[in-house]
């Protein structure tokens, strides 16, 4: 009688875990942070019960920044404030040698004034970019001493329960962003 009980109780435990949601296998891991902001530190895990749109980009891209960037505010602009109260877009920077958290404070508003800046060590900033599966490498500096940051174009949609949900990538409609976000809240 004991072993059909354990075998009633193992069977009904994995049905239940069947029930949960599978994440794509093919998804990064993801992580959690903690990076500096203008107005202090920005904790993920503090960040739990919201919806993270996560880009790696810097202030001095010429083009591809701008675009996502510009995408990711009118997908904030396109939701309710109720549902925008329940998400951040988080820029973080590939450029912690340039991108001064204040000037990441600047130019981030420029897209949506909810949107946070973020920058930390080379290391920290390596270690997570990884993570998340995202490239990026520094260009070798011109004459004028400036230079160029090839770099991933993705934007990554963590869940509320901070995990990686689903990657959008460079052109993803406003409407995309937008149910993808929807999705999760």
């Amino acid at each position: 009688m004991k072993k059909l009980a354990l075998i009633a109780v193992a069977l009904a435990m994995a049905l239940l875990l069947g029930c949960q949601q599978a994440r794509d296998p093919k998804l990064p891991a993801g992580a959690d942070f903690v990076l500096q902001a203008a107005d202090g530190p920005v904790d993920s895990k503090a960040l739990r019960g919201k919806v993270l749109l996560v880009y790696f980009g810097y202030t001095n891209c010429p083009d591809i920044c701008p675009a996502s960037l510009a995408a990711g505010g009118q997908a904030l602009k396109a939701l309710s404030s109720e549902e925008r109260s329940r998400v951040k877009l988080i820029m973080i920077s590939v450029d912690p040698e340039r991108d001064t958290v204040k000037h990441l404070k600047e130019y981030t508003a420029f897209f949506h004034p909810e949107m946070i800046g973020v920058t930390g060590s080379i290391e920290e900033i390596a270690a997570l970019a990884k993570a998340y599966g995202a490239g990026y490498m520094k260009q070798a500096k011109r004459t004028d001493g400036s230079y160029a940051v090839d770099h991933t174009t993705s934007t990554y949609v963590v869940g509320p329960d901070g995990k990686l949900s689903s990657v959008l990538e460079l052109g993803a409609s406003t409407d995309k962003v937008v149910a993808a976000v929807r999705k999760l809240l």
